[in-house]
């Protein structure tokens, strides 16, 4: 069992003056952020890609590939790459460079994506959407399976005989990350790929059904079970005092929920569904360790996971905030669980 935690690389506003932190000093924090959860143990840091004025990270490879120096023992994973608008021959060997330099730890996360401003950024069409990851999942994978590759799509130039280089010392670790689509579990289960669920809303008891849908369908297109891995990625944030979240995390919270909302077109985002998402039904894993840790624990008994991820800047935080977060996830959650999970 695996317990990350992952960061969008969300940049704090700063009301007074009306603007966001730069990219540089959120960059900064963030290497200080994870070499500290790598110094507690944590196992893993998962880093998503956005291409928005409210996010410092457009190309998780290069950030990853810093932390690499920095860090000895935690898995660097993108989450997501978003494979649709990306060139998976690039991916491919951006990830297998990161696996070389980090000794082994690198790990590619592909997802659909759910926002679309790279689409455009790379002269990739929306009408494409599905088409676009299918097809270009299955050139990763191959890419990872083949030494050498012949292959033909619709969106990118043929490979005849080809080798890409540099060659992975290991088969590089690809994940799907999915938000709930049905065919995007089937995909993932008849590939046997290794699958993350975003489950950021709702209750995660929601996707029982999903999750039990991906097992069937795994076993059924015949891979092995002993290698099955799952995953689930949620919304997180550890404190002291519980308290503290609605005065001190909920404004940081609520301001990216509606930056995203207002372009969606979702209802403002409620203190009342602030505190109800951390109720024990509910997919927000915020509140004090010991809260926070059974809750972890009953979603992966729940669910039969071998990895969780604490998403944990949503919005911003301070970097002090962040870094308490942090160490309060390190050193109380995480033996916390894993020693509940052992007597289990």
């Amino acid at each position: 069992m695996e317990l990350g935690i992952g960061m969008f690389g969300d940049l704090t506003y700063n009301n007074a003056e009306g603007k966001f932190q730069s990219a540089k000093e959120r960059l900064s924090q963030m290497i200080e952020q994870v070499k500290l959860a790598d110094e507690l143990g944590i196992d893993s840091f998962v880093l998503g890609e956005h291409h928005r004025p409210d996010y410092s990270v457009s190309t998780p490879e290069i950030v990853l590939s810093a932390l690499s120096t920095v860090t000895k023992n935690i898995k660097l994973a993108s989450g997501v790459t978003v494979l649709s608008s990306a060139d998976p021959v690039k991916a491919f060997q951006d990830y297998t460079t990161l696996d070389l330099l980090s000794n082994g730890r690198a790990e590619l996360i592909a997802g659909r994506g759910s926002f679309t401003e790279s689409f455009p950024i790379f002269g990739q069409n929306l009408n494409d959407y599905n088409e676009l990851f299918e097809e270009k999942l299955n050139l990763l994978l191959q890419l990872r399976d083949k030494e050498v590759i012949s292959w033909r799509g619709k969106f990118r130039t043929a490979l005849n005989a080809q080798t890409i280089y540099p060659r992975p010392e290991q088969p590089l670790n690809v994940w799907i990350a999915v938000g709930g689509t049905p065919e995007s579990v089937y995909r993932a289960a008849r590939l046997g790929v290794p699958i993350i669920f975003a489950i950021i809303g709702g209750s995660p008891k929601q996707f029982t059904p999903l999750i039990e849908f991906y097992k069937e369908q795994y076993e059924k297109y015949g891979h092995d079970i002993s290698k099955m891995q799952i995953g689930v990625h949620s919304h997180a944030f550890v404190v002291e005092n519980k308290d503290n979240l609605t005065e001190n995390y909920f404004p940081y919270y609520a301001a990216q929920m509606n930056r995203i909302g207002r372009q969606r077109g979702w209802s403002p985002y409620s203190q009342m569904q602030f505190l109800g998402g951390m109720s024990p039904e509910g997919a927000l894993y915020m509140g004090e360790s010991d809260m926070v840790a059974d809750k972890i624990i009953n979603t992966i008994e729940m669910f039969g996971l071998t990895r969780w991820v604490a998403h944990i800047d949503v919005g911003g935080p301070n970097h002090k905030d962040l870094m308490k977060a942090i160490e309060l996830y390190g050193t109380k959650v995480v033996p916390q669980v894993k020693k509940a999970l052992k007597k289990d």
